[in-house]
Order: structure tokens, then C-alpha cells, then sequence
């Protein structure tokens, strides 16, 4: 069997040619990155966010480096339904045949993630049948009618927004949670019983980074997501702990540069593994992620990429 065979995997009831997709917030909605990578050669691709509303986002500077990887402070900005349906999901419904398209979905409101979900269902109704594939929810930001408290944080609020969004689709649904959460593993199980298709783990970490010649945080927010390899360990971690608690896919995000990488996630539990911080710095990194993963199963006579999740032996 051939390593491009070995690394095809089912997710959700989604055929995915290898595991490795792009990260949401990296790949804007695909059309931006189409000279800069061959995006179906990947599994797929997370769109950047989708509001109900636009959002201009954070003030600039918007990202910074560290040694360990990178920060930033976005602020979800996306033109909102309207111009998604409109100008990005028609492009989407024509490009990339080979690669799976997940619409990363944001709200600030527990009925806003319907909304959003709703109105691009009835996109996809009106001749853009093959632009979406899946959603993925981003429970991790504010509910402003509840105090502030993110919606994963909330298992009441998680559960609604869950159930709402699986009222309106019948595609899958993938939940992404933060690596913050008290107990990712409990969060899994209510997203699960409402309604979850899979588990994305994780979304980036809260961290400050300071310019220290002007004294000031090196992003115009002031803090930010930490992503990039220091944040390895932590996803690694939280794939394992959700895959105790679920038997639901999961993908696993956070810190991949190379093939070694992405094969941890899968064997703590992973399906499918998301690449960001590394596309952004190469964009040659995930066809190479891809390919040393097939090299991987190649010299270990590993014909299906599948056996391996949830292998992890942990000691006795």
C-alpha cells in the first residue's frame, strides 16, 4: 500500500485523503493562500471566522513573535454572513475538490451561532453545494448576554449553542475548545450530548508578550493567543484527556511543525491534526507534514494512518 493510501482517514462520516488540514484564523477561506500552497494536496482546510455581523477586529499590531512561537490579537475580524455567503462560499463550491472545507463559526450570543450556521445553509441550497463540508464552532469567545464568561466555560450555554447549531445543519459539527477549561474532558462530554460530530482541541493560550525597549505589550491589544511550538505539549495533553472522556474524532491543534508532531496528536487520540503557526512561517510546512508522515508509516509498515489513534501506551 502506498504511503498517500495509508494516510486516508474517515472522520464524521467525511473522507479526508491525509489527516492534516489548516488551522482556523491561518488560511483565511482558502482564496487567499491559492498561490501560495497547494491547498488540495492537505485533508482540508478551516476557514477564518465567520460572524453574523462584520468585525473590524483588534488594533494593530495585530501579531508578534517570540522565541517559542507566536501572539496575537485578531479580534475574530471577518467580513460577516452577508459577504462570506455572498463573495467567499461560491469560490469555495468550485475550488479545491480534493480538500475538505470546515467553516470556522464565532458568536456573541448563543443564537448567533444558528445564524451564522442557517445562513450559510441556505448558501450552500443555492448552487455552492460543494463549498461546505463541515462547521466548527468556536465556543471559546465572550457570551456578552452572560457576563463575559466564554461558552465552553458555561456548560448550560455550551450545551445550547450545540444543539442550536445541530437544529439548523445536518453536516458535522466540530466543537473547538480552549486548553483553559477546568476540565476540558467534561466539556467534550456536554458538547457530545448535545449534538457534537467531533472535538477540536486546542484553541490558542492567553499570554503577554513585552516590547521591552518601549516598556509596552508588543500587540496593540495588549494580550493575546499564544500559538506556535511552546503550546505543543499542551494540545498533545488536552487530545489525550478528551479522548478518555469521548469517543468522538477529534482534531487536534497546537504547536505541529513536522510529521513527528502531528503523529503525537494522533497517537494521544487525534484524527485529524491542524497546522497554523508553521503554514504561516513555511507555507511549504504541512505538504512536508504530510509527507514525512507517510514516510513514518512506510518504515513502520503502518497501512492505515487510523491504527494508530489512541494508541498511546501511558505507564502502569
Amino acid at each position: 500500500m502506498s504511503a498517500a493510501s495509508a494516510l486516508r482517514i474517515a472522520v464524521a462520516d467525511l473522507s479526508f485523503q491525509n489527516p492534516i488540514v489548516l488551522a482556523a484564523g491561518t488560511a483565511g477561506y482558502g482564496e487567499e493562500l491559492e498561490r501560495v500552497m497547494s491547498i488540495d494536496a492537505l485533508g482540508g482546510l478551516v476557514t477564518k471566522a465567520v460572524s453574523a455581523e462584520p468585525r473590524s477586529g483588534a488594533p494593530a499590531p495585530r501579531v508578534a513573535e517570540f522565541d517559542g512561537g507566536m501572539i496575537n490579537a485578531v479580534g475574530l475580524a471577518n467580513p460577516g454572513l452577508d459577504v462570506v455567503g455572498r463573495e467567499k462560499i461560491p469560490w469555495l463550491a468550485t475550488h479545491l475538490p480534493n480538500a475538505r472545507k470546515i467553516i470556522n463559526v464565532v458568536g456573541f450570543s448563543i443564537d448567533e451561532y444558528p445564524t451564522v450556521v442557517a445562513g450559510l445553509e441556505q448558501v450552500t441550497r443555492n448552487g455552492n453545494a460543494n463549498a461546505v463540508d463541515a462547521y466548527e464552532l468556536n465556543v471559546s469567545c465572550p457570551n456578552v448576554k452572560a457576563g463575559g464568561m466564554e461558552f465552553g466555560a458555561d456548560p448550560s450555554s455550551l450545551r445550547a449553542v450545540v444543539a442550536a447549531v445541530r437544529a439548523e445543519t445536518q453536516r458535522p459539527v466540530f466543537v473547538k475548545l480552549s486548553p483553559t477549561l477546568s476540565n476540558i474532558g467534561d466539556a467534550a462530554a456536554i458538547a457530545a450530548d448535545a449534538g457534537a460530530d467531533a472535538i477540536s482541541v486546542v484553541n490558542t493560550i492567553p499570554g503577554l508578550v513585552i516590547d521591552i525597549e518601549h516598556r509596552k505589550p508588543a500587540l496593540g491589544f495588549g494580550t493575546g493567543g499564544v500559538s506556535g511550538r511552546a503550546i505543543l505539549p499542551v494540545g498533545v495533553l488536552a487530545t489525550h484527556r478528551v479522548r478518555r472522556a469521548v469517543r468522538l474524532p477529534i482534531l487536534g491543534v497546537g504547536g505541529v511543525a513536522s510529521g513527528t508532531d502531528a503523529l503525537q496528536y494522533i497517537i494521544a487520540g487525534a484524527s485529524l491534526v491542524g497546522v497554523g503557526t508553521a503554514a504561516m512561517r513555511d507555507p511549504s510546512a504541512p505538504q512536508r507534514i504530510v509527507r514525512e508522515m507517510g514516510e513514518w508509516c512506510t518504515r513502520h509498515d503502518v497501512t492505515s494512518v487510523s491504527e494508530l489513534v489512541g494508541t498511546l501506551q501511558w505507564p502502569s
